[in-house]
């Protein structure tokens, strides 16, 4: 009988992060009949489950009649997780730092940019910095064109004609994803004064548990990136190991 519950919970827990994951993909909000078509789940089942994720605020109606999308207490939970995730890499970019004597930085996707969280400053009088909370495009730096490459490639070239529709300019799909297999291929992605005039970077983007996109980056005067560059490329790619030991998910 005990055993029996278990599963039972378990179950129920699978199916609530099931609901979740749908309603990430839909900020807009999706219908009951929605979600239960896409998490194949009976419509029952599937009210008594948001019902439940209501309560706990993980859920809300839309305001303006788009259906159920993710909740407040959501945001508190992803913060506390950015936080942790800002604390396990800081070795890391640290480590990267001491290596290179280079800005590292940390950053990840949220909504349509990438998000700055960390960043440990190099140790030369000419250096990048950026503030913690900067948002950045994910088409011209490496940190968001590693981030790209990690996703399912519609998602990719969804969010990158958003950009570019944005901003006015005129991206080429067929080129992008050339760029976007290139940095699977190698593990790193790079922006040279694509983003910045007179800034250069390399970077390597990873997932954690929950399936959200960060990414490690070196971002460098363009005037001595020639001659760091193997040296910065060599502390990316050991640091991308440890990510993957440290968090036993996908790195790109």
């Amino acid at each position: 009988m005990v055993e029996k519950t278990d599963r039972s919970g378990i179950q129920v827990i699978a199916r609530a992060a099931a609901i979740l994951r749908v309603l990430k993909d839909h900020r807009s909000g999706l219908s009951l009949g929605q979600i239960a078509a896409a998490v194949s789940l009976p419509r029952s089942t599937v009210q008594r489950i948001t019902g439940a994720l209501a309560t706990e605020g993980l859920i809300i109606s839309d305001p303006s009649g788009g259906g159920l999308r993710l909740g407040p207490e959501l945001g508190s939970l992803a913060e506390a997780a950015n936080y942790s995730i800002v604390e396990r890499c800081r070795l890391l970019l640290t480590e990267i730092t001491n290596q290179t004597g280079e800005t590292t930085d940390l950053a990840v996707v949220r909504g349509e940019g990438m998000v700055f969280l960390d960043q440990v400053p190099g140790l030369h009088r000419l250096r990048t910095v950026s503030s913690v909370g900067d948002v950045f495009p994910l088409t011209s730096t490496a940190n968001g064109r590693a981030c790209l490459a990690m996703m399912p490639e519609s998602d990719a070239l969804q969010l990158a004609t958003q950009e570019w529709r944005r901003s006015g300019q005129h991206g080429d799909l067929a080129d992008l994803r050339a760029l976007l297999a290139i940095i699977r291929q190698t593990g790193l992605a790079y922006d040279t004064d694509e983003h910045s005039q007179g800034i250069s970077a390399i970077g390597f983007a990873f997932q954690d548990w929950s399936g959200s996109y960060y990414a490690i980056s070196v971002p460098v005067p363009s005037t001595r990136f020639p001659e760091v560059r193997e040296d910065v490329k060599g502390a990316l790619l050991r640091a991308r190991k440890n990510v993957a030991d440290v968090f036993g998910t996908a790195v790109q």
